[in-house]
């Protein structure tokens, strides 16, 4: 009977093994040729500025392939999340090539977006073809979709530590099973030395100087997470907003990219500038070394808020990267605090009150710009959690935690006063 149980145990343990290696190594793989193809279509579009011209016509291509092949995944992480918590069918495949190939398209032509959504989705549907091809019980299958959100960022980002707590944080930690948290830690390095092995390289930032931490740098620090947090407030239902605008008045789906588009081929060719659309790294490099515009960080969200809301693909985690960089860059007039410090507290928190995920957000801080400004980012995060309201980028995330229940009372408490 005891050796009945070693060999079962034994049995799960190899099960899982391989689970990690397959679903790290094809998620690292598709990450690879997901950055590759970002980077082709940025240079072409940098290069060919007449081709955003056509981005009402890649909008098209987009919705008229979203409509007739991809309806079942057409909700995005949103379907991962909705899985996550109430289990009906498998994640069909065909997210993964429908998703990249609509953000590639979005970036050639000129759309606002960015790829951490991609990536979780191609790790999403990736991972969960697993749960039939070894027969999981419903509540290994909840495992199998953390791994694959842990694959897919900590692969697109370079960040494995941030990307495997990310998965356990999105999904809020009161219902992650034990059982998940090794795995995904595991499959978060496999993804991520699959990428470094293929020799593609991450952007990288740094915070060359770091303040002493005193009682007013510490009133700082809360006044700027304030300020991350209603950024990150503003741009998670400036996306809902359009998004549901669109939906309200055009009845047909692939017209929607269409119509969005044509609108922001001429806001582009308006401004006369690339630097609100695609990923916007090198302005989101540029802000750790200079003082950035007062309104750049609100010129994103406008931008990507009506790109992903028209219909178009991609991930919000990168633009709010620039959102937060460039608002914190901008805060150096009037901050006294370093630029590249306030730049990086504002790349994680604005983030960390969208997602609600301040935990993988500190970390992520400190994977990317070194653990000795971690209390200033960690602080900054958890100021912006709170800051940013009920409702992130994630329509069917659950929030749970400290924020959950200081908004159930300020809710009961406005409710009283009625």
């Amino acid at each position: 009977m005891e050796s009945t149980s070693i060999q079962n145990k034994l049995s799960s343990l190899f099960k899982w093994i391989l689970i990690c290696l397959l679903t790290g190594v094809l998620s690292g793989l598709a990450s690879a040729i997901f950055l590759i193809s970002l980077e082709w279509a940025t240079a072409y579009r940098e290069n060919n500025y007449w081709i955003i011209a056509l981005l009402p016509i890649g909008g098209l291509l987009i919705g008229l392939l979203y409509y007739y092949y991809g309806k079942e995944v057409v909700k995005g992480n949103n379907l991962i999340l909705e899985e996550y918590d109430n289990p009906k069918k498998i994640i069909p495949f065909k997210m993964a090539p429908l998703v990249l190939i609509g953000t590639v398209l979005t970036h050639l032509f000129g759309g606002s977006a960015g790829r951490e959504g991609t990536a979780v989705q191609m790790g999403g549907a990736i991972s969960d073809q697993f749960t039939l091809l070894f027969k999981l019980q419903p509540s290994e299958r909840k495992t199998i979709l953390i791994i694959g959100i842990s694959a897919g960022f900590a692969s697109i980002f370079g960040t494995p530590l941030a990307g495997a707590v990310f998965a356990l944080e999105v999904l809020y930690f009161s219902k992650i099973r034990p059982n998940s948290i090794l795995p995904s830690f595991a499959v978060a390095y496999i993804a991520y030395y699959t990428v470094e092995l293929l020799q593609i390289k991450h952007t990288h930032y740094s915070i060359p100087f770091v303040s002493e931490l005193t009682a007013i740098n510490l009133f700082w620090i809360v006044t700027a997470g304030i300020a991350f947090g209603i950024a990150a407030m503003a741009f998670s239902r400036t996306t809902h907003f359009w998004g549901t605008l669109f939906s309200k008045y055009i009845q047909y789906p692939p017209l929607r990219p269409l119509v969005g588009g044509i609108v922001l081929a001429i806001l582009i060719f308006s401004f006369q500038t690339t630097k609100f659309i695609g990923l916007g790294i090198p302005v989101i490099v540029d802000s750790f070394q200079n003082p950035s515009g007062n309104f750049d960080f609100l010129l994103k969200i406008l931008f990507t808020g009506f790109t992903l809301g028209a219909g178009f693909k991609g991930g919000e985690v990168t633009p709010l990267f620039f959102v937060g960089a460039t608002l914190g860059s901008a805060l150096s007039g009037l901050i006294p605090l370093p630029v590249a410090l306030l730049a990086g507290m504002g790349f994680v928190a604005v983030f960390s009150g969208a997602t609600h995920t301040p935990i993988a957000c500190s970390i992520m801080g400190m994977e990317l710009f070194g653990i000795d400004c971690g209390i200033y980012i960690s602080l900054a995060c958890l100021v912006a959690y709170f800051c940013s309201g009920s409702v992130g980028i994630y329509h069917s995330q659950i929030v749970k935690g400290p924020k959950h229940l200081l908004y159930q009372k300020i809710r009961r408490k406005d409710l009283k006063d009625l």
